[in-house]
């Protein structure tokens, strides 16, 4: 690393939607600094031929070459933190001494530790929750997200969002105002909004906590509409309403 206030890194990953949540989360932390984003293990190599880099993060499933294989071509690798859904990979990752291996959807407050895991820093300079997610978590009303419709994209008050469903690649994200559709999946969208405002009610829809006006063991009610909770997510949702 080239001081103790500077962290350079490197998003490789060929799904753009996941690649644009880790630019978000790296955005957030004053210590790093975005050296570039590629879509695979090549272009990854040219970069790190050109500038240096101290932290990959590296997804495992890449076209031409692997991320497990990117990292034994390489003769003096970055530190590495593995980006991945797939977790019969877990075992070869850590064989390789990578980092951290974070599963995706990747929360934030996940991110930031395997950050820290990275590059412990002293108390003057440890890497710690910035001011913005403080905003997102204290002033929701004032915290939003953008959407790609319609060849622009399209800003969206968290407060707004009513619930969101997915319809195979694409989302319809229900708002106050209306609906915005946008190519993107549902696990991307999940990773980038903050969970004390939202839950996954089931693999095809998230909601709005404070929208919620009813539920029951098999549904939830916004703006009445009938959302069906899952099997695999109901234990979740019920988590959240036995909070006080």
């Amino acid at each position: 690393m080239n001081d103790t206030q500077t962290i350079r890194c490197l998003i490789i990953d060929d799904e753009p939607p996941a690649r644009e949540i880790i630019r978000r989360y790296v955005q957030e932390i004053p210590t790093l600094q975005l050296m570039g984003e590629c879509a695979n293990a090549i272009q990854a190599l040219t970069v790190l031929q050109q500038q240096p880099v101290d932290l990959l993060f590296l997804d495992i499933r890449l076209p031409q070459l692997n991320g497990t294989d990117f990292i034994k071509t390489l003769k003096n690798p970055p530190k590495v933190i593995f980006t991945t859904a797939f977790s019969e990979y877990a075992l070869e990752g850590y064989e390789l001494d990578v980092v951290d291996y974070l599963m995706k959807p990747i929360r934030f407050d996940r991110f930031l530790k395997a950050v820290n895991k990275a590059y412990p820093l002293n108390s003057s300079t440890a890497i710690s929750k910035p001011v913005v997610t403080s905003v997102v978590e204290e002033k929701k009303n004032e915290s939003f997200v953008y959407f790609r419709a319609d060849r622009k994209m399209v800003k969206v008050m968290l407060d707004d969002i009513l619930y969101i469903e997915s319809m195979k690649d694409y989302i319809k994200v229900n708002t106050v105002q209306g609906v915005i559709i946008t190519k993107q999946s549902i696990s991307s969208v999940e990773a980038m909004l903050p969970e004390k405002l939202f839950v996954r009610t089931h693999r095809s829809f998230i909601v709005s906590i404070n929208k919620i006006k009813s539920f029951t063991n098999e549904l939830v009610e916004i703006d009445k509409t009938d959302i069906p909770i899952g099997k695999l997510f109901r234990n979740g949702v019920m988590k959240v309403f036995s909070q006080p």
